[in-house]
């Protein structure tokens, strides 16, 4: 039987991951699952997760090892290289429940091809990746007696999830499915001369007229 005074103790799982509909930015919404064995009604939580990529908890093709090689180097190396990435921090509000609730996250997906996370996708466009959530915060209850009581979320709380891949991919390639380059400012404007001189309409078709004439090793 629980004690009149018991502390709300939480325990997490994350149960599904999708692409957020109407964002602004490509988003992906995880349904975190969050439950207290105690059963005091719990007012709210300020939770804060940090969510990482533990990429030596999977395998990887000759191909996708290659991609990754400007993370990790050679597969040789990653016995010493291959460390969690870190993808987001996210703080939110889980409101008032009693046993247990189920709570969105919203992530957003950067998609700059210089941020790590990114690269790491662009290598992985199948399978499973495998993800890490660390939770922290405040909790917010009343016990037994109806007196208001704080107390912080335990370090040690966590929770895995395999993302499929080809979720984050789909985020990324809908309404918002553009991928950003950094240039210099010289770079940046000879590709603008050279759109107006070819009176090409947008930088796919830059890219296009630039590889075509790679392939067919002519100069442009």
């Amino acid at each position: 039987m629980n004690a009149p005074n018991a502390d709300a103790e939480l325990a997490f799982a994350v149960t599904e991951a999708r692409a957020a509909e109407l964002a602004a930015v490509p988003t992906l919404r995880f349904a975190v699952r969050v439950s207290d064995t105690t059963g005091v009604p719990i007012q709210s939580i300020t939770l804060s997760t940090a969510i990482r990529i533990a990429p030596a908890k999977r395998r990887y093709s000759k191909r996708q090892a290659a991609l990754l090689a400007d993370l990790f180097g050679a597969p040789s190396r990653w016995v010493d290289t291959m460390r969690p990435l870190t993808w987001a921090r996210v703080t939110t509000v889980v409101p008032a429940f009693t046993g247990e609730i189920v709570a969105d996250l919203p992530v957003e997906c950067g998609h700059d091809n210089e941020l790590a996370v990114a690269k790491y996708f662009h290598a992985v466009r199948a399978d499973e990746v495998p993800l890490q959530f660390l939770f922290s915060g405040t909790i917010f209850h009343t016990d037994r007696q109806g007196s208001l009581r704080t107390r912080r979320i335990s370090w040690s709380s966590e929770a895995p999830f395999a993302l499929p891949a080809e979720v984050w991919h789909d985020a990324v390639s809908g309404p918002h499915g553009h991928r950003w380059l950094r240039l210099s400012g010289d770079r940046f404007d000879a590709l603008c001369a050279y759109r107006s001189r070819r009176g090409l309409t947008d930088w796919d078709a830059v890219v296009d007229a630039l590889t075509a004439g790679e392939e067919n090793g002519t100069a442009t």
